[in-house]
C-alpha cells in the first residue's frame, strides 16, 4: 500500500537526506517537501496525506504548533536536533521523534513503527503488522523473527520472498503485507525449509511456491521482478529442472 508523504523542514539539507532515505522504500511516496510549514498546511488540506516528516523547530509556526492546527490529522514523525521535544511530540501521538543527524538505520526503525500502527477512524489507513492466522498441523510451518518491538511469528507458507535492505532484511507476505528486521539472509534461510527457499541475487531470495513464471534474468512474482545474479543462476535453473 502506498504511503503518502509530505516532508516539512525549515534546512534543505535535512529535506534531501529524509528524502533519500524514503527513497529506497517503494511503498513511500513523496508528494511534496516544503521549507515553509505555513505553505505546508495549505496542501494537506486539500490533499490526501497519510505521513508528515515534521520537524519542530521552524520559523513562523513549530511542528508542535502545525500539528494542533490540524482537523485531520495524519500519521506523523518528528525530526529535531532537541531532544528535550520529544516529550511533548509523543503527547500529540507521533510515530516516532528522530534527533539529528538522522542515520539510515534509525529511519528504518521509524519507519518499521508504522506497522504496529492500528487502523482507527479519522486516521489514514497504514500497513498493519502481518496478521496471524491459526496455526496448520505442521510443527515447521512458522518461524520467528526479530522486529522492533520483539519476535513476530510469520508462517512459512505466508513468504513469497526475501529482499536485502542494507542492515535490513524486508520479508514479503502473500497478504500484500511485508515486515523489516535487523537480520541477515545466512540467520534466516538457515530458519526456512531448503526445498521451498533459494537465493537468486545477493538481495534476494524466494519462495519458489510463489515463482509465476521465469525469464533469461528475472523472475516474476506477483507482478514484482526479482533480478537472478550470474552467480545464483546455475543452481537455481538446476532447481527448477531448467
Amino acid at each position: 500500500m502506498e504511503i503518502k508523504t509530505v516532508i516539512i523542514d525549515d534546512e534543505p539539507l535535512a529535506i534531501e537526506v529524509i528524502q533519500n532515505y524514503c527513497n529506497t522504500l517503494p511503498e513511500i511516496c513523496v508528494l511534496k517537501t516544503f521549507t515553509s510549514p505555513v505553505e505546508a498546511l495549505g496542501f494537506i488540506h486539500k490533499n490526501n496525506v497519510d505521513l508528515v516528516f515534521l520537524d519542530i523547530q521552524m520559523p513562523q509556526l513549530s511542528g508542535l504548533e502545525f500539528i494542533d492546527t490540524l482537523a485531520y490529522k495524519p500519521m506523523v514523525i518528528f525530526t529535531t536536533a532537541y531532544p528535550q521535544y520529544a516529550v511533548d511530540g509523543f503527547e500529540l501521538e507521533a510515530i516516532d521523534y528522530l534527533v539529528k543527524p538522522i542515520s539510515y538505520k534509525r529511519f528504518l526503525k521509524a519507519f518499521n513503527k508504522l506497522n504496529t500502527v492500528k487502523e482507527e477512524p479519522a486516521t489514514p489507513i497504514l500497513p498493519a503488522m502481518p496478521a496471524i492466522s491459526a496455526p496448520a498441523a505442521a510443527e515447521d510451518n512458522f518461524v520467528f523473527v526479530k522486529a522492533e518491538y520483539g519476535s513476530v511469528k510469520l508462517f512459512i507458507s505466508e513468504i513469497t520472498y526475501i529482499e536485502g535492505l542494507k542492515d535490513y532484511l524486508k520479508i514479503n507476505l502473500s497478504t500484500g503485507k511485508y515486515i523489516l528486521t535487523l537480520s541477515n539472509f545466512k540467520t534466516l534461510i538457515e530458519k526456512l525449509p531448503e526445498k521451498l527457499f533459494i537465493r537468486v541475487h545477493n538481495s534476494y531470495v524466494v519462495n519458489l511456491t510463489y515463482v509465476d513464471s521465469v525469464q533469461r534474468n528475472r523472475i516474476l512474482i506477483n507482478n514484482m521482478r526479482i533480478p537472478i545474479s550470474e552467480s545464483y543462476k546455475k543452481p537455481f535453473f538446476d532447481r527448477l529442472k531448467l
